[in-house]
């Protein structure tokens, strides 16, 4: 990678730093986004999602739904069943983060694919200096 041809100015770099720190804060946590493109699927009832997501508590699900439905990415329906259904859905507005999505899944193919490489040359390069 070469270097950034684009220079900031101290306004530009507060503006940018403020615009990722307001993005982290929507998205935080390790939940977001996997809760997110699990409801990619369509509707989901919590347990389905709970399911998708393996090892999240039912705690920590709830406080993430809450989050996500605060922020306009989810909508929670209530159908009065016997007993009440409940749906969770994505929202239009967070069709805005299947840019990011891509590029973090994209991105993340690579790091591991990177990782896994390099662990390989390593072991290798240690197998050669061992043998010498």
């Amino acid at each position: 990678m070469g270097p950034r041809k684009e220079h900031h100015n101290k306004e530009t770099c507060t503006a940018s730093l403020n615009a990722v720190k307001d993005a982290l804060y929507v998205l935080n946590g390790k939940w977001k986004l996997p809760l997110i493109i699990s409801l990619q699927e369509g509707p989901q009832r919590f347990n389905e999602i709970q399911k998708s997501l393996g090892e999240i508590t039912p705690k920590i699900l709830s406080k993430e739904l809450k989050d996500l439905e605060l922020n306009e990415f989810v909508i929670r329906k209530v159908f009065s069943t016997t007993p009440v259904t409940v749906t969770y859905e994505l929202t239009p507005y967070s069709e805005s983060l299947d840019k990011v999505i891509n590029e973090l899944r994209d991105w993340g193919l690579k790091h591991r694919e990177r990782l896994v490489k390099n662990r390989k040359t390593e072991s290798a390069v240690g197998e050669i200096t061992a043998s010498l």
